[in-house]
């Protein structure tokens, strides 16, 4: 069955197209830096904002029409992996990303949830063999569910602990069947409303050995995926253990799990945690722990998780400036963890959203690679920096002093001359490099 049956295959045709159904600035095999941007973007299609979400919100029933919404239970799952595969194909995204109840019904237990995934599993298998659309990634929803009110992996109960560990036993036994890229782990309800009845030592040091207890398990049955952790600040809980990249960091840390990690950063959650997306991309990167993207961006003004896609060009030119400097993605990829506005509800609109997406993180790759060949950003690092290069700045930066050099040097000094920052200038020179890309 056809799903989207006014809508064709997606082709590049250029900046001056009129076509909606076409990339104005994304070109599958364009080389950037010596690689298509195909290769470099990655891109993949959320399952559950793309095929599964209803467009209801906390004020208003779902909007959505979705062809594939005829059917109910199994069937409804698999008319979904139809429409999937028919999207992936036409859009030409090389991945996807799914949750376990994303793709299958749960069932009265967990041996029946199980089933219905084994019968859904197959059926991808089936698809994708005769598709260029693999897997980048799976994970377990461990948050929906009631039974997750008190969390997971940190829950107070037991035998919800016991009973999330079997969801991502059986998670990464599905990303092996099916050849994922990456096992993520997003702790939806890891975190605490208040500590007046919380035992926070007891949540964390469980929350470390369920990690573990994956790591083992998925190198018991040869599950060779990058792990990676999406860090949230808030929303559904007031605090969340994975606020940011930095405190994720400092867990893995305190547990020694960081070799075994990376993160997938999303950017509405940066901007949840009051950073900035480059911010938290900067950071992982500069601690060889950025691993993959959840591009989408947030609503300034409203304090939730809106998932927009990504629109703003200044945004995607300093996360690819990021990306590209980390030397690429790895096995990570551009996940478009993005939902059409609630009165976005036709189905091509689904393709009108990856196509202002994809063309978005387009422009910035083009941006930012331009950038980094004419060493735009690292000549003005080069001059702001240049007192570490010599003296006794060198001396600071290589661990050759101490505070008694440093207080003779001190005294010594008459009136100390600072440079401007030129942050506008740099800004400027942003938008120029910008501007540019239209025009060529």
């Amino acid at each position: 069955m056809t799903y989207f049956t006014n809508v064709d295959k997606i082709k590049f045709e250029g900046a001056s197209s009129k076509n909606p159904f076409a990339f104005k600035f994304y070109n599958p095999e364009e080389k950037v830096g010596g690689k298509t941007m195909e290769e470099i973007l990655r891109y993949a299609v959320s399952y559950w904002h793309t095929f599964t979400m209803d467009g209801s919100d906390p004020f208003g029933a779902g909007s959505m029409q979705r062809p594939w919404d005829q059917y109910s239970g199994l069937d409804l799952a698999k008319a979904r992996v139809e429409a999937s595969f028919e999207f992936y194909n036409k859009i030409g995204v090389p991945f996807f990303c799914f949750h376990d109840i994303d793709i299958a019904p749960e069932g009265d237990n967990l041996r029946e949830t199980n089933k219905n995934l084994d019968t859904i599993v197959s059926l991808i298998q089936d698809h994708m063999k005769d598709s260029k659309a693999k897997l980048l990634w799976n994970t377990a929803n461990n948050f929906t569910h009631p039974r997750f009110v008190h969390g997971a992996a940190t829950s107070s109960n037991a035998d919800v602990y016991a009973y999330a560990a079997a969801k991502v036993k059986k998670g990464l036994e599905i990303g092996k069947e099916l050849g994922a890229q990456n096992y993520v782990f997003w702790g939806g309800r890891e975190g605490y409303d208040s500590l007046l009845n919380t035992n926070m030592k007891l949540e964390l040091d469980n929350l470390a050995r369920f990690y573990q207890m994956a790591i083992d398990y998925a190198q018991e049955i040869g599950f060779d995926a990058q792990f990676l952790i999406e860090p949230k600040p808030k929303e559904p809980t007031t605090h969340q253990y994975d606020y940011d990249v930095a405190t994720a960091h400092a867990f893995l840390q305190n547990y020694g799990l960081e070799k075994h990690f990376k993160f997938n950063i999303e950017a509405n959650h940066a901007t949840l945690a009051g950073h900035t997306f480059e911010h938290e991309l900067h950071y992982a990167r500069i601690n060889n722990m950025l691993g993959s993207v959840d591009a989408n961006q947030g609503d300034p003004l409203l304090g939730w998780d809106t998932d927009e896609f990504p629109t703003d060009l200044w945004s995607t030119t300093l996360a690819m400036y990021e990306i590209l400097q980390n030397g690429g993605l790895g096995r990570g990829g551009l996940n478009f963890d993005a939902k059409v506005r609630r009165a976005s509800f036709k189905p091509e609109d689904l393709f009108h959203a990856h196509i202002a997406g994809m063309d978005a993180f387009a422009v910035g790759l083009r941006v930012a690679q331009s950038l980094i060949d004419d060493n735009v950003l690292e000549n003005i690092l080069d001059k702001r920096y240049e007192t570490y290069t010599t003296g006794i700045g060198l001396e600071i930066a290589q661990g050759k002093t101490d505070f008694h050099k440093l207080e003779e040097y001190a005294l010594g000094l008459g009136n100390i001359q600072q440079e401007s920052g030129h942050l506008e200038l740099i800004k400027a020179t942003i938008n120029q490099y910008l501007l540019q890309a239209f025009a060529k």
